[in-house]
């Protein structure tokens, strides 16, 4: 018997054993990292919604000590010939602080199954709004300029009182799990306008719906 040919063939086998169990272990180490990872970031997700109609009137102060009250449930908006007002009343139902940056205006309600719109439109915030996780906060927003689009089409939205839909940009603390909120403003009386949540996009990861394809047993979902 060949002792040196044997020998080499056992010591291929039992290295390539090694090797297999050493990408098994890796493998399920990357497995598990990932998971934790995940799990870390469902804790740290803001997500927005519509403040509940029994949570209390808020007072929301402009920087020229314009004041909007806004009752939960609901937004406000405002128009003068120098200024347009805006604002919603909401809750973070997610586990993670919610900083809220930016925001973009539209006129008309538009519907869950059209995307939400380029973050280069969107607006700055002159100030961050923080959100604690389970807390009662607002967001609000200002057009200061007359000659821009947004104003014009905001005045008249508001004067003809017709829906309004605005999409927010948030992050947790960390700048992160940035998501996309759209709210609609439903005139309704004379001054009044009601708040509802219409769709959420996950920016910086998948979004839960994209994985309900037609055709593998499930349904897409639909907004309202």
């Amino acid at each position: 018997m060949d002792w040196v040919a044997i020998a080499s063939i056992s010591t291929a086998v039992a290295t390539l054993v090694l090797a297999i169990a050493t990408f098994l272990s890796v493998r399920s180490g990357n497995r598990t990292a990932r998971a934790a990872e995940q799990s870390l970031a469902a804790q740290l997700w803001p997500l927005l919604a519509t403040a509940k109609p029994s949570d209390p009137e808020q007072k929301v102060l402009f920087q020229d000590d314009v004041k909007l009250m806004v009752p939960g449930g609901q937004g406000g908006a405002l128009a003068t010939p120098e200024n347009v007002y805006l604002a919603i009343a909401i809750r973070n139902v997610g586990p993670g602080l919610a900083v809220l940056d930016r925001w973009w205006f539209g006129q008309g309600r538009r519907m869950g199954d059209q995307g939400h719109a380029d973050e280069r439109d969107f607006h700055r915030l002159t100030r961050d709004l923080f959100i604690p996780p389970g807390e009662l906060g607002f967001w609000q927003g200002a057009l200061r300029e007359p000659e821009h689009p947004d104003f014009v089409a905001a005045t008249a939205a508001i004067d003809r009182r017709q829906p309004i839909t605005i999409e927010l940009l948030y992050a947790d603390h960390l700048g992160h799990q940035r998501t996309i909120s759209r709210f609609v403003l439903l005139p309704y009386g004379d001054d009044r306008w009601y708040a509802v949540l219409s769709r959420h996009w996950n920016l910086d990861g998948p979004n839960p719906r994209d994985v309900l394809e037609p055709g593998n047993g499930q349904t897409s979902a639909s907004g309202p």
